[in-house]
Order: C-alpha cells, then structure tokens, then sequence
C-alpha cells in the first residue's frame, strides 16, 4: 500500500513539474541614445503583459518555455519584436525613438526607419564598450516591421 501511494505521488508530481516549465530571461533595455527606458512594457503573444522594466531599465520575466518571441513598448518608441535563438536568457535591448514623418509617403518613411534599424547591431556593441551592456552582440533576431506593404497581384 506504501508503494502505491508513494508511486502515485511521484506521478503526480511529474506530470505537474512537465506542465509547469517556465524560464527566467533578464536584460536590459535602452534608447538608440543609450539613456535607460524606465517602465517599458513586455508582453507575450501581443497580448499578455509580463512585465515592465524598472526605474534603471532592468527586467526579469517568467514565461513558458514555448514562448519564442517577445515584445517591448513604451511610449515615443518604436515597438520591438524580438525571436529568440537557443538558449538565450539574457536579453540586452536597443529600442529606437519613434518620430513623426509629416510629407511623407511610407514608402520613404519605411527608408528612412530602415536606415536606422540598421544601425542597432553597432549600437549595441557600443553600449557594450561603455559598460551599458553585458554582451557585445545580440542573442536574438530583431523583425523590422514595415509600414508600407506592397500590394499582392
């Protein structure tokens, strides 16, 4: 009778541990003029809020372990979606300010964002070199998401 109690409670406890399974990712989160972002949301499946960062722009969340992308917003900055590779747990952000393109197709505005985005790779080796950041590049994809879509034939 012990046998089959102790038995059915490992069970148990496996089966809950297996349903469970969260990961802790921690980072930072800075403008493309390396000043802090101070209460920055973070959500999952767009929807989900998980977080914020605090005064400094530090953050530590728990999410499952199926969640592969992430998303920061704040107020006067572009939103950031970012998919992580492997086992990626320190998430260090570089979210560029957000401006307003009055005049201007979005065609061109998509130009001008995109001239920036590509700049966030060397910009967060920098914050690396100032001491901002832990690592000198990134252990995740960055989406650059278009305002402008071309229309389908």
């Amino acid at each position: 009778m012990k046998k089959l109690i102790i038995t059915l409670i490992l069970i148990t406890a496996s089966t809950v541990s297996l349903y469970s399974q969260n990961k802790t990712i921690k980072g930072r989160v800075i403008s493309d003029d390396f000043e802090i972002v101070p209460l920055a949301l973070i959500m999952i499946n767009d929807t989900v809020e998980v977080g914020r960062t605090d005064s400094n722009g530090f953050f530590q969340i728990d999410i499952p372990v199926s969640v592969k992308k992430i998303l920061f917003r704040d107020v006067g900055f572009e939103q950031v979606t970012i998919a992580f590779v492997d086992t990626c747990d320190e998430v260090e952000v570089v979210m560029m300010l957000s401006g307003t393109y009055d005049f201007r197709t979005l065609k061109k505005v998509d130009k001008l964002r995109m001239k920036k985005f590509k700049k966030l790779p060397e910009l967060h080796r920098e914050a690396f070199e100032k001491g901002i950041f832990k690592t000198d590049k990134a252990c995740y994809i960055q989406e650059f998401i278009p305002y402008y879509k071309k229309k389908q034939r």
